[in-house]
């Protein structure tokens, strides 16, 4: 069984390894554009505030270890087309140019996603990246040891956009950050936990200029300067982080069925709408636990789930995701958040008739050091108090408390049933009606 897969990063290798685990005779081949395979994006803020020093610790398995498994592994080789009624691709080698045309009996599209770039004047002056690639946080974090560098500007305050803030604040820089929107992770929180966001990085040093559009970059060779439709702003490096775009252009056979913004629609095996080709990845949507409708959740978390589940079912098994939760997690300055479920403005276009609940809280006792501020908020249906979202903030322990919620959500929990759970309690790491309790039995 000849199986090819397009894109070796999370969802690919997942693929892969589990694949050939599951059939041993399985002859794999993955075509990677880069030179580099399993690589973890998500590290690359951290990387760049140098709280580790070996890129490499980013990259889960060598091509030695696929090799050492039976899986070949073709590096810096792009695929150009596909022909699905001759289950044909069509790859060049980057190393010589040469194209050459390769067969599969089943397909996995596992291409990721690429940043986007908005229509700005000027950005191909130097400093001014992304951050996206191992390439990209080598330079940026170069970048950040540089004296000459002191103001920094970043262009989207989505969750990438407000990590690397927060790791040039970290690194002493001037920070700004310009959004379009008129508020911070607009798509992933509500209004009342994102003003929290907004203040803590006001309060904490960092410029934070909401509803506000970049129009060009100033400058000569390198960017010195930014130009928005508010005012004009001295800097000596910009990021753009103003969202990614699937890698789906390249096939353009319209029985492939995607979302508007280019992602594979698939379903909860991985399956896409041609016949022994399956997604997974940033360029794939998953099933969405709560509406059971495709949704485009760009995590690796969903990437790697899914990624396995496709693996299986490429070895002959018949498995399936259950769905996921969009369930994440950012680090502001003084601040953490996470989030999981549906938001109001999701669960409103889904028709769901809800009601929400929004607590202020603490995290532990107040007689053991570290007690600070929780805000809890919950959403859930108005007729059968169902749990169907949940966001909480705090400056210690708020994250992880997005696991309980994301767990309650999968099993249909209610907030009564949420307000009894037994939950840990000890002095340092709660009270003995933790925050979640109370939010659950404050919830009518």
């Amino acid at each position: 069984m000849r199986t090819i897969i397009i894109g070796a990063t999370a969802a690919g290798t997942s693929a892969a390894a589990k694949a050939k685990r599951t059939n041993p005779d399985l002859d794999i081949t993955l075509y990677e554009k880069r030179d580099y395979v399993s690589f973890g994006a998500c590290g690359l803020p951290y990387f760049v505030g140098e709280h580790f020093e070996d890129p490499n610790q980013m990259i889960a398995r060598t091509p030695e270890k696929f090799a050492q498994q039976g899986i070949d592994i073709a590096l810096e080789h792009e695929v150009l087309s596909v022909d699905f009624d001759a289950q044909t691709i069509v790859v060049r080698d980057l190393k010589t140019n040469q194209d050459r045309t390769e067969s599969y009996d089943q397909l996995m599209l596992a291409t990721g996603a690429t940043a986007v770039m908005p229509p700005i004047k000027n950005v191909d002056l130097k400093n001014v990246y992304h951050l996206r690639t191992m390439a990209d946080g080598q330079i940026l974090r170069a970048l950040g040891q540089d004296d000459q560098i002191q103001s920094v500007t970043v262009i989207g305050a989505g969750f990438i956009g407000l990590e690397i803030a927060e790791e040039f604040h970290q690194l002493g820089k001037q920070v700004r950050v310009i959004q379009l929107e008129d508020r911070v992770l607009p798509l992933a929180f509500d209004p009342e936990l994102t003003d929290m966001f907004a203040d803590d990085l006001r309060d904490n040093g960092i410029e934070l200029h909401l509803s506000e559009a970049v129009q060009a970059l100033e400058g000569t060779d390198q960017v010195t300067g930014i130009v928005t439709d508010k005012g004009q702003y001295a800097t000596d490096l910009v990021i753009v982080a103003a969202g990614i775009r699937p890698n789906t252009q390249f096939i353009t056979d319209d029985r492939l069925k995607k979302l508007r913004n280019g992602a594979i629609i698939v379903d909860q095996a991985g399956r896409t709408s041609i016949e022994n080709v399956y997604a997974a990845g940033d360029n794939a949507t998953v099933i969405n636990s709560v509406t059971n409708q495709p949704m485009y959740s760009a995590l690796a978390t969903g990437a790697n789930k899914l990624g396995r589940i496709v693996g299986a079912n490429l070895g002959g098994q018949a498995a399936q995701l259950p769905g996921m939760l969009n369930s994440a997690g950012v680090k502001l300055i003084t601040l953490e958040a996470g989030r999981t479920g549906l938001t109001e403005k999701e669960a409103a276009a889904a028709g769901i008739d809800f009601s929400t609940v929004l607590i202020h809280d603490k995290n532990q006792t107040s007689y053991y050091p570290g007690q600070s501020d929780l805000t809890i908020k919950l959403i859930y249906t108005k007729a059968e108090h169902i749990l169907i979202g949940g966001q909480v903030v705090g400056q210690k322990d708020a994250v992880l408390r997005v696991d309980v919620l994301a767990t309650a959500i999968q099993a249909k929990m209610t907030t009564e049933q949420l307000g009894l759970l037994d939950l840990v309690y000890a002095p340092p790491f709660a009270r003995t009606w933790d925050a979640l309790n109370v939010a659950g039995n404050v919830a009518h």
